[in-house]
């Protein structure tokens, strides 16, 4: 068993998910697998609503939506400035970067280092300067990381798990799979992820 983390960084509550799953995963000794995808992508195809939220959506329930994110940034320790200047942005490089250097074991401190860019201090994740500026930070060569989220293989691997976790159910990030099949959408149902790991972790013991 397993939990699958599809995630794109350009997502404030995919961050805190991102942030607050790594922890559980250790606590239930569950293995995480990272994967990144292209949320434009998944919104275009499946979830237009989205935008339409953005533009003409509730008043009073995008004040709360504010509200709501800087709750449970709090509660995570992370500082979230929403939105940034350049928002929406173009992920891609920095999604297909997560892929480049998942080999490497340097997934998760990159996109640690591309969310906090991107939420707390406001830098533009789509500019090569920025994402050759984290890569210097988390010990991989620029130059090298510029080239290698230009390779035809990383970029068919982010639209193949995008079109995967579209195939699977899946409309927005973070998207969670429990054991293959048991899907969680966001942050907040990461106590529905707790317990479903539990269950499975039961049923295996007295199998």
């Amino acid at each position: 068993m397993m939990i699958e983390f599809f995630f794109d960084c350009s997502s404030p509550w995919t961050w805190i998910a991102f942030h607050n799953l790594q922890p559980l995963a250790r606590e239930l000794d569950v293995p995480l697998r990272w994967r990144p995808v292209l949320v434009g992508g998944i919104f275009n195809t499946v979830n237009p609503s989205v935008y339409e939220f953005r533009e003409r959506g509730v008043p009073a329930k995008q004040v709360y939506h504010r509200k709501d994110l800087q709750d449970w940034a709090r509660k995570a320790g992370l500082t979230i400035n929403f939105p940034p200047a350049v928002f929406p942005v173009n992920s891609v490089k920095a999604m297909r970067g997560c892929l480049l250097l998942e080999p490497e074991g340097k997934l998760v401190p990159f996109a640690a280092a591309v969310f906090e860019a991107y939420w707390t201090h406001d830098r533009d994740i789509s500019q090569d300067a920025v994402l050759a500026d984290l890569c210097s930070g988390v010990g991989v060569e620029p130059q090298r990381f510029l080239e290698g989220i230009a390779r035809p293989d990383i970029k068919a691997q982010l639209k193949a798990n995008t079109d995967e976790v579209i195939a699977r159910g899946g409309f927005g990030s973070p998207t969670i799979f429990v054991g293959g099949n048991d899907m969680y959408f966001g942050n907040d149902r990461l106590p529905l992820v707790r317990d479903a790991v539990l269950r499975r972790q039961a049923a295996e013991t007295r199998a």
